[in-house]
């Protein structure tokens, strides 16, 4: 009895997972004190939320097909080592410098950030892309990040940024191992109320999570708010112009129904992973644009749903593939 009312409490917020994110971006906002003191448990969060999309997606799912790993190294050594080269080539040659600058040129060299596949699924998509995408990019982020630091001169020793790269690889690996054992051994074929329990569940761990990360936009919006909008605004454009340009660019040259996973993936990085590798001197300038960064982030649900349930609709007559 307790058991099938807390599935039915949790297909319930499952239903709306978008709105329990708003929400929570608000009273994140609305009280950094509270954010705060979330903040430092982002690590287990994460991991968990982690293991909720591996027990949800299962094992062969993750995997996919055999062919499905060369695309997904083509397209992580196309969004961290191409794209950042590229960011950083438009800048050089413009003249363009600055905090914004340099924080797009970190977002584009990072790795997805690791709420990826539970975004997918709030927006109705496959969430089995985003989390090979997410395994394969961080695991290659030590070696992906070499030519985008050499190249720039403005990051430092590439070197710096291998043992966070290697703890996250470590978390993500472990946790999604946790999600494909529990799944296995406990529910191999786990109902539709459960499945959407799980949904549930996961809704609320990243909802707590959105509150932990809204801590720096709160004090900023007190101390600085129309410095503070325009950075979001900046971040806006940076993030939904991502995930727009590769959902849009998957479906013409890959397949529509990985669009959505893809275009997540694409937009919404972690810059955490960078962070800790980089000198203070250069990333606190950059601060405010990682926090205001988390909005569109976390506002993709909401905001995007709609562009990626179309994006991510076959076109007549094909067939659609993960």
């Amino acid at each position: 009895m307790i058991v099938s009312g807390l599935e039915r409490g949790l297909g319930a917020i499952a239903r709306n997972g978008r709105a329990v994110l708003a929400l929570s971006l608000v009273v994140g906002i609305a009280s950094p004190t509270l954010a705060g003191a979330i903040r430092p448990h982002i690590g287990p969060l994460v991991a968990i939320l982690i293991a909720f999309a591996a027990f949800r997606i299962g094992w062969r799912a993750a995997l996919g097909a055999l062919d499905a790993l060369p695309r997904t190294l083509g397209l992580v050594v196309l969004t961290q080592v191409a794209m950042p080269l590229m960011v950083w080539g438009i800048e050089t040659a413009s003249g363009l410098t600055g905090p914004i600058a340099l924080a797009l040129l970190i977002m584009t060299t990072t790795a997805p950030i690791a709420g990826t596949p539970n975004l997918t699924l709030l927006v109705g998509a496959d969430p089995a892309p985003a989390l090979r995408i997410l395994v394969v990019a961080t695991g290659l982020l030590p070696l992906t990040v070499i030519p985008v630091f050499l190249v720039s001169g403005a990051l430092g020793d590439p070197a710096a940024v291998m043992p966070a790269a290697l703890r996250l690889t470590g978390l993500i690996v472990a946790a999604t191992g946790i999600g494909f054992a529990v799944r296995a051994f406990a529910a191999p074929t786990p109902s539709r109320r459960r499945v959407a329990a799980i949904d549930g569940a996961s809704a609320l761990v990243m909802g707590v999570l959105v509150i932990g990360l809204m801590e720096a936009v709160g004090r900023g919006l007190r101390v600085d708010p129309l410095g503070t909008g325009g950075i979001a605004l900046a971040a806006f454009a940076a993030n939904f112009g991502l995930q727009i340009a590769s959902a849009l660019a998957c479906r013409r040259f890959g397949t529509a129904a990985s669009a959505p996973a893809i275009g997540i993936s694409v937009g919404n990085r972690n810059f955490i992973l960078l962070l800790t590798a980089l000198p203070d001197a250069l990333t606190q300038p950059i601060m405010p644009f990682v926090g205001c960064y988390q909005i569109p982030m976390y506002l993709t649900p909401l905001l995007l749903a709609g562009f990626h349930r179309a994006v991510g609709r076959a076109p007549d007559g094909a067939e659609r593939r993960g």
